[in-house]
């Protein structure tokens, strides 16, 4: 472009696009390339590999205004003085009480830092103040016409003054702040699970030599946050819980939560709960009609059963953890349904072998055709619960009932298959011994990790599985 002699301004009018016509394309795109980095605000790709500008006065004013001091890099044990900085900022002298009248009328220049004041007090005159502009909106301390047109109407002089402008910690965001001390092109982590006052991170092993700093980070920047846990095994025990170590503020694992409008009590460190599965269990409940039936087999704290019984169902709610027994008793009287939800501390297969099967065989015979009770069979164990399906092949004994009263199964499972859906049927298929062809929707709860799915199945048991009929 430079070789034609053309300025970056004109890079989208005809004269360029004249220029290119003459020139081969490869030949325009490697100028483009060999160049760009001379043009202000231009980049362009070639063959994966970027080619950018070198930093400009705009460019720098940014990089300090949002970048903590350089020398926290490294840094393990957090100091928020060592991210103390000054940085040179343009602003203009206004008479105080037209300060709000041109904060409206350049509400686009003027900085919109979080945690910074837009205007200050003028030292050298109590009756003026001095407003903040954003350094990257106004490139070499110049306005623009129509600023400037504005300024004219409010009588202001439009001379732009530069102002030493202190940041500190506080004015710093928590991504930024990790960003700064990190090494250099690692992934930051910022994202964590809140379980009431519990923040609960997976921190991925370069990060880990950072993990305090990384707590108290999200302490400072998050109210209400006052314990930061990490993860340091993946759940592959009986009772669904994981080994977690505090990496920063108070050790009090006991928290309070909300949830769809219901209240929960728990352990954090001795029982599974997932804030992402709130969209989930709502779905789930949803389905519901007042009069139902609901067999919860992995039941937790209550997710699934306290809002059910909220609901007017009849819930049968079991967890093989006694602390998830002990919390799921607690939630039940702290939500007032402890009188519509019969809890057991069981494995699941009993429970399904015992209760589950006491309950249907009592009630499915009793419906009648146009009776409108359903039953539902919730299994959130997404490890394990496709493999307690067999339980359900011959699970009761006698002439089927009316199809409509046969219970729906809502089974989740993970899947790293390129197709998840028909991994998951398929499994599910494979325990129950019959196809599910036509007979069941599989719904995608969430991703879990990269090439990791969590899914729910969902079918009404057959008849052919469900029923062993009496040899004749």
């Amino acid at each position: 472009l430079w070789r034609f002699g053309y300025s970056a301004r004109l890079l989208k009018t005809n004269h360029f696009r004249t220029a290119a016509s003459n020139t081969s394309f490869p030949t325009v795109w490697m100028l483009l390339a060999q160049y760009s980095g001379r043009i202000p605000g231009f980049f362009v790709v070639v063959k994966n590999n970027f080619f950018t500008m070198p930093e400009t006065v705009e460019d720098k004013a940014n990089l300090e205004l949002y970048s903590p001091h350089p020398e926290v890099r490294g840094m393990t044990l957090l100091n928020r003085e060592a991210f103390r900085r000054t940085v040179v900022v343009p602003v203009l002298k206004v008479k105080k009480e037209i300060v709000n009248t041109l904060l409206k009328s350049l509400k686009h220049t003027v900085l919109q830092r979080p945690g910074l004041k837009r205007v200050v007090e003028d030292p050298e005159d109590e009756d003026s103040r001095l407003v903040i502009l954003d350094p990257h909106k106004i490139p070499e301390f110049s306005l623009g016409e129509s600023e400037q047109e504005v300024l004219k109407q409010l009588n202001v002089c439009p001379e732009v003054s530069k102002y030493n402008l202190e940041l500190t910690y506080e004015n710093f965001k928590s991504e930024e702040i990790l960003r700064a001390v990190l090494p250099e092109g690692q992934e930051v982590t910022s994202g964590f699970s809140r379980v009431g006052h519990i923040a609960h991170l997976n921190l991925r092993d370069h990060q880990l030599p950072y993990r305090h700093l990384i707590g108290q980070v999200i302490i400072d920047k998050n109210p209400g946050i006052t314990c930061v846990v990490n993860k340091t095994n993946i759940i592959d025990n009986t009772y669904r819980n994981f080994q977690m170590e505090v990496l920063a503020g108070d050790s009090k694992l006991v928290t309070k939560v909300k949830e769809n409008n219901i209240a929960y009590e728990l352990d954090f460190s001795k029982v599974y709960w997932n804030p992402r599965l709130s969209t989930e269990h709502s779905r789930i409940i949803e389905l519901l009609k007042p009069g139902d039936v609901l067999f919860d087999v992995f039941a937790g704290v209550g997710p699934f059963a306290i809002p059910a019984a909220k609901k007017k169902c009849q819930v049968f709610a079991n967890d093989l953890n006694p602390e998830s027994y002990n919390w799921l008793m607690r939630n039940c009287k702290l939500n007032k349904v402890d009188n519509k939800i019969k809890a057991f501390n069981m494995d699941g297969r009993d429970f399904l072998l015992g209760p589950v099967r006491e309950e249907l065989s009592k009630e499915l015979p009793l419906l009648k055709e146009k009776q409108k009770t359903s039953f539902h069979i919730v299994m959130n164990l997404p490890a394990l619960a496709i493999e307690f399906l067999d339980v359900f092949r011959h699970l009761l004994v006698g002439e089927p009932c009316s199809t409509a009263g046969l219970p729906t199964v809502h089974c989740y499972g993970f899947s790293k298959h390129d197709d998840p859906a028909k991994d998951i049927q398929e499994r599910a298929e494979a325990s129950l011994g019959t196809s599910l062809d036509g007979r069941c929707s599989t719904y995608l709860v969430r991703n879990v990790s990269p090439n990791k799915e969590m899914l729910c199945i969902s079918f009404q048991v057959p008849a052919d599985v469900l029923y062993k009929r009496p040899c004749p």
